[in-house]
């Protein structure tokens, strides 16, 4: 948002009520404020968050680290809007949205995490998950779907609590003493933003909780036997609540006394804010990973091509849950990451449309940025990355586009399980998150699947979907999510292109 178009709304006499969206990703968190008639996003801030990588495989961040972010975002966000003339009081209400199966536990006396955040993509659980397979009859890996959803893998939070409660002293004491929190970070930041050890509200909503590998996705509950399997103490584990309610209020800072009334996993979140209300509507979200999910109404469809079955939403207390099959890719974004910090090959993520860009081919160079295993369809924790077809002829530019391309094959791959698993063929595809910024990535991908692919102009699609579940809320009130009244944001669509120099051509990527 440049500054005139900020200043154009400062010059607006009425402003109608706004609603706030914390959006904790894997590598940034986000504050974001929005007119809740128009959508238009008027103030937001940005703060990056570090990955610690102490072993190999493993990936962690620092719980208070990212609580500090999110307070960081909070105030500069709504400085930024006090310099717009914009009363911060118009502010009523705020939802989360975050990073899924990222896995915490605390101490609910002192209010202190017991370890590092154990983040979605690590894989010290490997072997704890080769174990349970091993033990299933069949050695079965989806043993626990028709409850779940979902494979037993590395990815869920249920493997990752085990490992903490198994391999950390204090994690296994408090738990012991009564004294353990568990959550993913949309529950760590609830509890901490409503009061944390004084009076913090302990909860999650239904689309988190889908992701543990302990929540029964037909009850809509802990599951007993999930928990008994995993010897989880459903103590320790936070209430599990729809995806727009009044959860409590903030507790301190400029926006304290403001109801917390939304809550999303972070691609659910973006399904909401591209408007995928109508079953069989979809959404690919281009962040760290790379996640397409395809609304399958109230009734969970169970994949038989490496999809997960997980929760869509459940927008209020009374209101259905609806379902969604996903697919779900490791490294979409953190493959960017990595040519940037690891290889050196670009300085800024940004870099690489052009570096891409002035080769317009790989010549032959393959990226298989497998680098926590293979998520969907294959879930294979044991997978790693491979670069192939190199000769002498490749240079950093070849690789950059390689990963591009990457990128793109890993969503046909889970595209086409999905028009498999559903039956009816996408006709486009509506695309979100960091990555879409990407021009040639965005072209690339629609002669990837010729098909068009379409990315909304308003890319903060995450925390837009967090803001109008808080905005709908009971006792809220100010955004309406029926048909009629939702506002239609403007896109950009990209037409699969067939070169005429024939060097990519759809046909050829085909093979």
């Amino acid at each position: 948002l440049t500054c005139s178009e900020c200043a154009s709304y400062s010059e607006r006499v009425t402003m109608g009520p706004l609603v706030a969206a914390i959006d904790q990703g894997t590598s940034s968190t986000r504050f974001l404020v929005f007119d809740s008639k128009t959508a238009e996003l008027l103030s937001h801030h940005q703060v990056g968050i570090k990955q610690s990588f102490p072993k190999e495989g493993w990936v962690e961040e620092d719980p208070k680290e990212i609580l500090q972010s999110v307070y960081e975002c909070m105030e500069r966000t709504c400085e930024k809007l006090g310099q717009l003339n914009i009363d911060i009081s118009n502010i009523k209400a705020v939802g989360v949205t975050n990073q899924r199966e990222t896995t915490l536990v605390w101490d609910k006396e002192t209010g202190e995490p017991l370890y590092n955040a154990i983040v979605w993509l690590d894989l010290r659980t490997q072997s704890t998950v080769e174990r349970l397979i091993n033990s299933t009859p069949g050695k079965n890996k989806n043993q626990l779907k028709h409850k779940t959803g979902l494979p037993i893998s590395t990815y869920f939070s249920a493997v990752k609590l085990r490992w903490l409660m198994d391999n950390v002293e204090e994690v296994a004491e408090a738990v012991l003493t009564h004294r353990a929190m568990f959550g993913t970070v949309d529950s760590w930041l609830i509890w901490c933003l409503t009061g944390g050890k004084s009076g913090g509200v302990h909860v999650t909503d239904v689309t988190n909780a889908s992701r543990t590998m302990l929540f029964n996705i037909h009850t809509l509950d802990w599951d007993p036997e999930l928990c008994k399997y995993f010897d989880v103490p459903m103590e320790i584990l936070p209430q599990v609540k729809s995806s727009s309610e009044i959860y409590g209020s903030m507790n301190s800072g400029s926006l304290a006394g403001v109801p917390i009334s939304g809550c999303l996993g972070d691609q659910s979140a973006a399904l909401v804010g591209q408007m995928c209300f109508q079953d069989g509507q979809a959404k690919n979200t281009y962040g760290t990973g790379c996640f397409l999910l395809r609304n399958t109404g109230i009734k969970p469809v169970m994949s038989d091509h490496g999809l997960l079955t997980t929760l869509a939403y459940k927008l209020g207390k009374d209101s259905p849950a609806h379902y969604a099959l996903e697919g779900s890719v490791a490294i979409a974004g953190a493959v960017v990451r990595w040519l940037k910090d690891n290889l050196g090959i670009i300085q800024s993520s940004a870099e690489i449309e052009k570096l891409a860009g002035d080769v317009g081919s790989s010549y032959g160079c393959y990226f298989v940025p497998a680098f926590s295993g293979l998520y969907a369809p294959y879930w294979e924790p044991s997978a790693r990355g491979i670069i192939c077809g190199l000769t002498q002829f490749t240079n950093r530019s070849h690789l950059a586009f390689a990963a591009l391309e990457a990128v793109c094959f890993q969503t046909r791959e889970i595209l086409e399980a999905m028009n498999q698993d559903y039956g009816v063929p996408l006709t486009q595809l509506q695309v979100d998150g960091g990555m879409t910024s990407n021009r040639l990535l965005m072209q690339l991908q629609a002669d990837v699947l010729c098909i068009p692919v379409v990315k909304p102009s308003m890319s903060e699609t995450t925390a837009l979907g967090a803001a109008m579940a808080a905005g709908a809320a009971e006792g809220v009130g100010v955004w309406s999510l029926t048909p009629g009244n939702l506002t239609t944001i403007p896109t950009d669509k990209y037409q699969p292109l067939i070169n005429p120099e024939g060097e990519r051509t759809a046909s050829d990527l085909d093979q």
